[in-house]
């Protein structure tokens, strides 16, 4: 699969329960590879493995991954915590079996770039800023789906 990662979630450990006292790691990536396709990765593993391979990319980078386990998700676990995707599956990355390799989307194939920008969300299912100034009232306690622009950062 190649694909320009558009998501990406910190390295997280959890306790492993087949091993007490021990840590499993993981992180999670989303791909694009077209206006329409886009899927979420998930990666486990030991840390050093993870740490490394979450080090390797970053947001705006082209992937190629190879081997990846195929799984159905489970839609209201999975989607809590990562981007809804039109697929019924997710990959999931195995230190043994699957490879991520970086490489420039000028190199890879120049319209992955362009998928950067474009939503994950239906153009049609968005309020803006003013629409939630206006409206705030009857909008309290809904949860929105905002399509914002950030202007500055500071401290």
């Amino acid at each position: 699969v190649i694909g320009v990662v558009i998501g990406k979630t910190d390295v997280r450990s959890f306790p492993d329960r087949k091993n007490i006292g021990a840590e499993r790691y993981t992180f999670n990536f989303t791909i694009r590879d077209s206006p329409t396709y886009f899927i979420n990765v998930q990666s486990w593993g030991r840390e050093e493995y993870i740490r490394s391979l979450s080090e390797s990319f970053r947001v705006g980078d082209c992937v190629t991954i190879e081997n990846p386990l195929i799984q159905s998700k489970d839609a209201e676990r999975e989607e809590k915590f990562n981007p809804v995707t039109p697929s019924c599956y997710k990959l999931l990355l195995s230190e043994n079996h699957s490879v991520v390799k970086t490489s420039s989307c000028y190199d890879t194939d120049t319209r992955l770039l362009s998928l950067l920008h474009l939503p994950v969300k239906d153009p049609q299912d968005y309020y803006s800023l003013g629409d939630i100034v206006a409206n705030g009232q009857s909008l309290h306690g809904r949860v929105l789906n905002v399509l914002a622009a950030v202007m500055s950062v500071s401290e």
